[in-house]
């Protein structure tokens, strides 16, 4: 078992104010919380507070850490928001883990470890990064330097002595250690955004150049004496990831609901292709009787009018709103099911394979929540599809889409696959895809779409760059306005006896809570990070309109309801100009420095 000793709540503490214990109505919470094991691997457990403490229940005795969404306050000094909006009183809410810790009697502090956790991986980015050479006298290094001596002085600081009053003494811990630490995290939390953000632009002056590929395509062609072939992935062996050639395109997921011109205009100027989803509630609503109005309206007009390729899918996605009722007649039947699915998906590539360049047609089947299948079942469905739309249309490219890609998911449903673990078998078992697709929605109350610092998302991505295919993001998303709460799906049954669900009601946010210019600011940074790696294709945002009726994310749309536009949509109407020109990313308008 493992316990954690908290104070209260960040955001009841200000700099220089000492924390009192947290007791059980102290405004802590297990939001997301759940425990990890080797190479993050989601493990069973619960998390549950009792006595100012977290206590962590699991199986087994090995290493393990603890993942927790908690709001972090902003450094004291030094930049911490957008050069455009002042000073920030907050760093956002958000989802932040420890490193594995062994087991053992006495309780650690948990904003020690959190920080702890945060110097470790800006260091390991450092080093992968190649970015060394960055002076000591830099912002970015001399905050981190901040970092490290706050989180020193919280290790001298952590034991309360013998005269230590009650009220600031807590499992032994003291209440400077803890606001210490929390400093300590918070201020290597921004240094680790801005140094992600630093490493983007480096990057990207290589990506546009097609330096970044030439160079990959040589070094390839001497260790292996055979270059691949043109505009190919280079994999350099050892080198961990698919370089992709060309610059990084940009897209954006249009609904069949809705079709005008305005909503034409801003996927004109902001896109370079068209993602149509193809949701198998829409497109078959009634068994046998499909609808194709919607959906041919928009390809007609990307092909014809805007000369926009066009990507389509998920064609295979079993999340709940995204497929017909009738089709949950066959749940508990997978024969029955996996002829359903072949009978649609041959359905469909077959109407539109003289138009579809792409096909992401599978997606989210690693989550696991809604049809509950085996594993065998699972990549039998995967392959299945892949080679159904290999033969069907031999020219296209096909993507494989992974859902809730930080895998928080498995502590809790045991049926369901790691992300990296699917993302791993496909390559296994011999199915030839193009690329590895991943959903990144954030700030929305449902499980996987907690907020993330942008330095833990830049090494996720990273991490599945090992993989050696080419990444795409193929949704993007984070809302508006506040997302409130919503009934969800029931999963299965905990492993521990009043184990807290994952699905808890708040999403969280970055930097400031969610609004237009929150949303149009997340979009930016986080484009700017998977933009400039050089094996991610492309990046396209999750929906073009906000509609009741999407399973996707309310007030996730670039334009409103009304059809107003959003400052989401004119940043990513920006963002593909700067590209296309060659420019770096600062020069976008409203995007100062972090």
């Amino acid at each position: 078992m493992l316990s954690f000793a908290v104070f209260d709540t960040p955001a009841g503490q200000t700099e220089g104010s000492p924390g009192q214990p947290a007791g059980d109505a102290a405004g802590w919470s297990t939001r997301h919380a759940h425990l990890f094991g080797p190479d993050d691997l989601p493990i069973p457990g619960n998390v549950r507070s009792e006595d100012g403490l977290l206590v962590c229940e699991k199986h087994g005795s090995e290493a393990a850490g603890l993942c927790i969404q908690i709001p972090i306050m902003a450094p004291a000094a030094g930049a911490t928001a957008s050069g455009n909006q002042g000073a920030a009183s907050t760093l956002g809410v958000l989802t932040v883990k420890t490193c594995l810790l062994p087991e053992r009697a006495a309780p650690y502090l948990l904003m020690l470890e959190l920080a702890r956790h945060q110097i470790m991986l800006f260091l390991n980015k450092l080093e992968d990064w190649s970015l060394f050479d960055l002076p000591a006298d830099d912002p970015i290094m001399v905050d981190f330097e901040r970092a490290r001596q706050a989180f020193t002085a919280a290790l001298v600081a952590q034991r309360a002595g013998p005269g230590a009053h009650t009220s600031t003494a807590h499992h032994g811990f003291s209440s400077e250690a803890d606001r210490l630490a929390h400093s300590a995290l918070a201020i290597a939390i921004d240094a680790g955004e801005r140094l992600a953000l630093v490493n983007s632009e480096r990057s990207m002056v290589g990506r546009i150049s097609g330096q970044t590929y030439s160079t990959a395509v040589a070094r390839v062609a001497a260790i292996t004496q055979e270059p691949p072939k043109p505009l190919a992935p280079a994999i350099v062996p050892g080198s961990g990831m698919a370089v992709v050639a060309g610059t990084p395109l940009v897209g954006c997921s249009v609904s069949p609901l809705h079709f005008a011109e305005p909503l034409q205009r801003v996927v004109a100027a902001a896109c370079d292709f068209v993602c149509m989803p193809m949701r198998w509630k829409d497109l078959e609503p009634q068994e046998g009787k499909y609808s194709f109005a919607g959906t041919d309206r928009w390809i007609e007009w990307a092909v014809r009018q805007a000369r926009l390729p066009v990507w389509a899918g998920p064609v295979i996605d079993l999340r709940a709103g995204c497929i017909p009722e009738w089709l949950y007649i066959w749940e508990n039947d997978y024969d029955t099911l996996r002829e359903l699915v072949f009978e649609h998906v041959q359905a469909v590539v077959t109407r539109y394979r003289r138009t579809v360049a792409r096909w992401t047609i599978v997606s989210g089947l690693n989550v696991n929540t809604n049809f509950k299948l085996g594993f065998d079942q699972i990549i039998d469905l995967t392959r299945l599809c892949v080679m159904l739309v290999r033969k069907l249309h031999p020219a296209g490219k096909v993507q494989v889409e992974i859902a809730q890609p930080f895998g928080e998911y498995h502590a809790i449903n045991r049926r369901s696959v790691p992300p990296l673990l699917f993302a791993d078998a496909i390559g296994q078992v011999g199915m030839h895809i193009d690329a590895m697709g991943l959903r990144l929605q954030f700030g929305q109350p449902v499980s996987g779409q907690s907020v993330r610092d942008l330095m833990t998302l830049s090494a996720l991505l990273d991490r599945y760059a090992a993989l050696e295919k080419p990444i795409a993001i193929t949704a993007l998303g984070a809302p508006s306005a506040p997302v409130p709460a919503a009934p969800m799906p029931p999963t299965e049954a905990p492993p521990f006896p009043n184990s807290p669900t994952l699905h808890t009601p708040d999403g969280g946010y970055w930097r400031k809570p969610w609004g237009e210019a929150a949303q149009a600011d997340f979009l930016a940074r986080v484009a700017q990070v998977c933009l400039s790696k050089p094996y991610v294709t492309s990046v396209c945002w999750q929906e073009l309109v906000d509609s009741p009726g999407s399973p996707e994310m309310k007030y996730g749309g670039l334009f409103a309801a009304n059809g107003t536009l959003k400052p989401a949509g004119q940043r990513l109407t920006q963002l593909r100009q700067v590209i296309r020109e060659g420019r770096a990313f600062k020069t976008m308008t409203g995007i100062g420095e972090l």
